[in-house]
């Protein structure tokens, strides 16, 4: 992997995460945490939505656009096991 490629994970992650903390209300986990919630939704989304037949382009904006869903997925996730 290239410092290129990882940078662009990097910024990636930290958009994903920062767009995901914008949507559901009550999550800002700072930049650090904002990179590894998009990471994390980008892992989700790359098995969720293949699965289900889902495709959402590619380039940066697709991969922009899965990784956010994905995250959003992620914080909807720790929100209900927070009530729990």
């Amino acid at each position: 992997m290239t410092i290129e490629a990882l940078l662009i994970i990097l910024l990636i992650g930290a958009v994903a995460g920062w767009l995901a903390g914008l949507i559901v209300k009550g999550f800002g986990f700072g930049l650090l945490g904002n990179i590894v919630v998009g990471i994390v939704g980008a892992l989700i989304a790359s098995f969720l939505f293949p699965a289900i037949g889902l495709g959402l382009g590619e380039g940066i904006l697709g991969s922009i656009i899965a990784a956010t869903l994905g995250a959003v997925i992620l914080l909807f996730l720790i929100r209900l096991v927070k009530r729990a």
